[in-house]
């Protein structure tokens, strides 16, 4: 369980930075990250990070895919770990 939680605090933030890091690349128009790999991080367990970055920085918010998508993947997520903790 430790590393567990250890595993979700740096994938989180992990999402949480690539997309502080994106949007600086973004606004200095230098090669991006693809959006494969900020959803990938968060179907990882980086949904938190991602969803908190993404709205920190404003960054992502007018894309369905990122404003449905990573909520759906946290709210997926949530219910994974409900019915492995209490199965």
């Amino acid at each position: 369980m430790k590393y567990l939680i250890i595993y979700l605090l740096i994938i989180n933030a992990l999402g949480f930075l690539l997309m502080l890091i994106d949007k600086w690349k973004a606004r200095h128009h230098r090669w991006r990250i693809p959006e494969a790999t900020l959803m990938g991080v968060a179907a990882l367990g980086g949904s938190v990070g991602s969803l908190v970055g993404m709205y920190t920085v404003r960054h992502k918010t007018k894309h369905i895919k990122f404003t449905v998508g990573i909520p759906v993947i946290l709210v997926v997520q949530i219910f994974a770990a409900v019915y492995f903790l209490y199965r």
